[in-house]
């Protein structure tokens, strides 16, 4: 598939969103509500629940399933309220010694004058800022939409899965192709350049992994039941590690990024000079 053809694929009517996932993967999901600050975000979903018998913390971006539940969830575009409950749920976790899984699934935090007076980018910031430190294991599964800072305030992770069919990208290929070329007709050819899909990231060492879909939304038993599984298997080892080498680890996942890029473009380009 081409990429955009994956960006399509991952705004489909009808694919799982996060609440599929929670009531799929884990049993006892408690929900739990608010920021402390100003209000409960809908878009953002949080609580505790059971992985077989580990407890978690889940936190998913929930962009609801009818037109309705739509509108009630803004479309899975988050407020600052909505990364601030997330954060609480984290700082919880690592309280009381719970991993944290993200599920990711949003075309980018809400831009509105609402979200931009109540301090959104400082929201998303403080929580790259925590997430970074957090002394529990944090896994983040990118499930459909992966836009901006809006999923990276869920996704600074000791591992990042992805779905074969999601995207993740600093912008989307709307928004790429109006500023490229003043012409969003070229979508295609901004979802190409902009390298985002699951495949893509892998290459770069941005994911840890790849999760094959089915292409029937209603056959994603066995999708769920990988991830599960994998999910615990992951985090028991993370579980083992000392807190010291888990943060270290986390760390250097991040200081990573692009150095592999870097030195092949530099070889080429003293290859081309010689």
């Amino acid at each position: 598939m081409e990429a955009f053809e994956r960006v399509a694929a991952s705004r489909a009517k009808g694919r799982p969103t996060g609440l599929c996932y929670i009531q799929n993967i884990f049993t006892d999901f408690m929900e739990m509500h608010g920021d402390r600050r100003f209000g409960d975000d809908a878009a953002i979903v949080s609580g505790i629940a059971r992985l077989y018998e580990m407890p978690v913390t889940v936190i998913a971006q929930e962009k609801g399933s009818t037109t309705k539940d739509k509108v009630h969830r803004n479309f899975g575009s988050a407020h600052p309220e909505g990364y601030r409950k997330a954060l609480r749920q984290m700082k919880l976790a690592e309280k009381f010694g719970r991993p944290v899984i993200c599920f990711v699934d949003t075309a980018g935090a809400f831009c509105g004058i609402s979200a931009e007076e109540r301090g959104e980018g400082q929201s998303i910031a403080e929580n790259l800022m925590e997430m970074m430190t957090l002394k529990t294991p944090i896994i983040s599964v990118f499930i459909g939409e992966g836009g901006s800072g809006g999923a990276l305030g869920l996704a600074v992770a000791d591992e990042v899965w992805m779905l074969e069919n999601a995207y993740y990208s600093v912008i989307s290929p709307e928004g790429c192709a109006s500023i490229l070329w003043k012409d969003r007709s070229k979508v295609k050819e901004a979802s190409q350049a902009l390298r985002l899909t699951a495949d893509d990231l892998l290459q770069f060492h941005a994911i840890e992994r790849v999760i094959p879909e089915p292409k029937d939304f209603s056959n994603f038993s066995d999708v769920y039941e990988s991830i599960k599984a994998d999910l615990y298997k992951s985090l028991q080892q993370k579980l083992s590690e000392d807190e010291t080498e888990l943060l270290q680890k986390r760390y250097d996942r991040f200081r990573k990024f692009g150095a592999d890029t870097y030195i092949t473009v530099k070889q080429n380009t003293t290859n081309h000079a010689n």
